[in-house]
Parts: structure tokens; C-alpha cells; sequence
């Protein structure tokens, strides 16, 4: 069901965009990049997060992790991971095909600058091995996504650099 809400959203919203489904799960970053041929990186990872009452999702690079202090300034508290079954519940989605497309319950969405760096990226389709193959600014653009700054500059780069992608 989730891989079908993920096509009739896109179908209705983005006509262009393919869902790429494979033989190989891309169940996890690594999985994702081997199944679509891409460096790590590029895969958007969609995480779900509790603020508080509100649940929120973030989506960020691969390689990227959470930065609790940015997150805490940015959100006014600390962000929790919600659990499989809580995730699969709010958003249709299960854990491994979790995105911002056809979400069962409509939930603000975030994109983390980390993925500017990027002229395209791979977020999932609503299934463990399915995905989209998309520019960061469309994505956002489709799921009305607020930019944001809340990880940890990726391995290799430093803040500065991490500036300048935004």
C-alpha cells in the first residue's frame, strides 16, 4: 500500500518522476546505494522524529548524522526517533522505504542543507526497494519542506564547507 500512495502522490503531483523499484532491498543507506549505483551520500535518508508532541520528518544525506545541539536550537528540543511499528503507523511508510511522498498522515517536513551539496538525490518510495531519483530543491519543493541546518557537517568537511553548500 505504501509503494502505491508513493506513485499515485507522484503520478498527481510529479508526472516526470519515475519510482525506480529494484530486486535488491534499499532497506539502509548502504543497501540503497548499491541497489541505485550512487555514493552513499547522495541517498536521502527520511528520518521520523517525535518533538514533544509533534512528529516531524527529516530528510538528510546518507552520510549525515543528526547534530543534537543544532537540532535542539533549531526544533526548541531534543528530537526523538520514533519506533518502527509508531513510524510505520503515522507515515505508511515502513522503516527502510520511509519518505516524504504519500504519507499516510500529512507531517511537516524538513530538509537538512547537507543535501544541497547534491544536484540530484535518491530518497526512498515508500517501500524497502524503491526510490526516486530527484533534485533536493524539487523534493522540497513538492513536499513543502522547511530547509533547515540541524546535522553534523559530513566526514571530511568542515563547517565552513558545510556553509558554503546553503
Amino acid at each position: 500500500m505504501s509503494l502505491a500512495s508513493v506513485k499515485a502522490d507522484l503520478a498527481a503531483r510529479a508526472p516526470d518522476l519515475a519510482v525506480l523499484e529494484t530486486e535488491a532491498s534499499s532497506a539502509t543507506v548502504a543497501l540503497a546505494a548499491a541497489a541505485h549505483g550512487v555514493e552513499p551520500a547522495r541517498i536521502a535518508k527520511t528520518l521520523s522524529l517525535r518533538l514533544g508532541e509533534r512528529v516531524v520528518l527529516l530528510v538528510a544525506r546518507g552520510d549525515a548524522r543528526l547534530d543534537n545541539r543544532k537540532a535542539k536550537a533549531a526544533f526548541g528540543t531534543k528530537p526523538r526517533m520514533l519506533g518502527p511499528e509508531e513510524v510505520e503507523a503515522i507515515t505508511g511508510h515502513p522503516v527502510g522505504g520511509v519518505c516524504p511522498f504519500g504519507l499516510a498522515t500529512p507531517l511537516p517536513v524538513y530538509c537538512d542543507v547537507s543535501l544541497k551539496a547534491f544536484d540530484e538525490v535518491v530518497p526512498a518510495a515508500g517501500s524497502p526497494n524503491s526510490a526516486v531519483r530527484i533534485t533536493p530543491e524539487r523534493m522540497a519543493a513538492l513536499t513543502g519542506a522547511e530547509w533547515i541546518d540541524v546535522c553534523q557537517p559530513p566526514p571530511g568537511e568542515g563547517d565552513a564547507d558545510q556553509a558554503a553548500a546553503t
